[in-house]
């Protein structure tokens, strides 16, 4: 197979992978309490989960009222068992780190969104979230 096709790709004896998730979810109430150094501490969650992980960041923005986060994964996790350990992580280290969070019944609400998206339509996505840091 041809190297070039398949940079994207996770490759492993038995299958050839190519899955992006894009993941959207909001802290409890809608409240704009992702700023300063608790988005600063978000984002840095975020990216060690990736790395622990072996998920490919694509995109990430940090809104003050809700997070979009585009990776690509292995295909043996699922989409759900992902955005649970984000919020999970993200929820016990940002309340611990900062006491203003305890005000919230919860730091996350506990509905989230998730879409895939092929090879064709990734920059699309990718320059949409991209584009929210602008509104």
């Amino acid at each position: 197979m041809n190297t070039k096709k398949t940079k994207n790709f996770r490759v492993n004896p038995h299958a050839i992978t190519l899955l992006n998730y894009h993941f959207v979810w909001c802290p409890k109430r809608r409240k704009s309490v992702l700023t300063g150094e608790i988005k600063h501490r978000l984002q840095e969650i975020i990216f060690e989960l990736c790395t622990e992980n072996n998920w490919r960041l694509i995109a990430l923005e940090i809104m003050p009222d809700h997070v979009h986060l585009f990776i690509e994964a292995d295909p043996t996790l699922a989409p759900s068992v992902m955005i649970k350990r984000i919020k999970g992580r993200a929820s016990h280290h940002l309340r611990k780190e900062f006491p203003t969070l305890l005000k919230l019944p919860s730091l996350w609400t506990p509905s989230y969104f998730c879409s895939t998206t092929g090879n064709a339509s990734t920059e699309t996505v990718k320059k949409y979230i991209e584009s929210q840091k602008n509104k």
